[in-house]
């Protein structure tokens, strides 16, 4: 199988193109792969495939086995290495997500090659039952949880996947490995979540540290910085228009107010191309 190392901001992908549908063993495959010991070692594994909807449509699947429903780093990188591979000329396209639906994504092209990508990454779902939560309430802020007899206030938000935003005093120093595993399965979340800890610095500046769902920690989470500020603007902490600071990187996040929409924008590399026995 060939296939092509990417990256957004240190989220990193075995991507592969070429295949017309998911393979029946790509929960299996995406284990092997993304082993960081035993494998090539990334957060996920992405299939780039036809599209009846869109120009292309993106299949996730994480470093566990699961898939994933949407992914702001990997949809980076798909519109990425479509257009630096030539398989579309468009600086405009759109991209078919298994949660999300079809997403628009903008490129900033410079010598040839996508620099920056901007991803409207739809509007979000604020409805605790279809976050999905099991706690009836539009929207969901401020809400109580407890783990090992710690209490954590939580705001609930889906991008086409779950995402918990819990305030912080140091996002940066946080204990991933101690709280994130025992949230990401907490009985209020009946799908599992993503988790994202975070410290506002300024109405347009935040940092986050998050714990993925079927991948944990990873060094950066698109929908979660989008998730993060449609969080901070609900609780009043910050404007419309910020930055999500993260690991791996900053993201540029806008919730627009006239069409609800939230647009992300970063960059994405690549890192190396390869071929594995499979």
């Amino acid at each position: 199988m060939n296939f092509t190392k990417m990256h957004g901001l240190g989220n990193d992908f075995i991507v592969v193109a070429g295949e017309t549908q998911l393979p029946d063993n790509a929960a299996q495959l995406a284990e092997q792969l993304c082993n960081r010991f035993f494998g090539i070692g990334a957060d996920g594994l992405v299939y780039i495939l036809p599209s009846e909807k869109a120009d292309f449509r993106m299949r996730i699947i994480n470093s566990d086995g699961s898939e994933a429903e949407q992914c702001g780093n990997a949809i980076r990188c798909v519109a990425k290495y479509v257009y630096d591979n030539g398989l579309t000329d468009k600086e405009t396209l759109t991209i078919e997500t298994l949660g999300a639906g079809v997403q628009e994504v903008q490129l900033t092209v410079e010598n040839g090659k996508a620099a920056l990508v901007r991803v409207n990454m739809g509007q979000p779902i604020l409805e605790g039952l279809k976050v999905p939560t099991t706690i009836d309430a539009n929207p969901v802020i401020n809400q109580s949880i407890e783990v090992d007899g710690r209490e954590f206030k939580f705001t609930a938000v889906s991008m086409g996947n779950p995402h918990c935003v819990i305030y912080v005093d140091d996002a940066v120093n946080f204990d991933l490995a101690a709280w994130g595993p025992k949230l990401e399965v907490h009985p209020l979340f009946p799908r599992k979540i993503n988790v994202e800890f975070v410290t506002v610095l300024s109405k347009d500046f935040t940092d986050m540290r998050v714990w993925e769902r079927g991948a944990g920690p990873t060094l950066a989470c698109g929908t979660g910085a989008c998730a993060t500020v449609v969080a901070s603007v609900l609780n009043g902490y910050t404007d419309r228009t910020a930055t999500v600071s993260l690991k791996g990187g900053d993201l540029l996040i806008e919730w627009n107010e006239e069409n609800n929409y939230v647009y992300m924008s970063g960059p994405a590399a690549e890192v190396y191309r390869g071929t594995v026995n499979v």
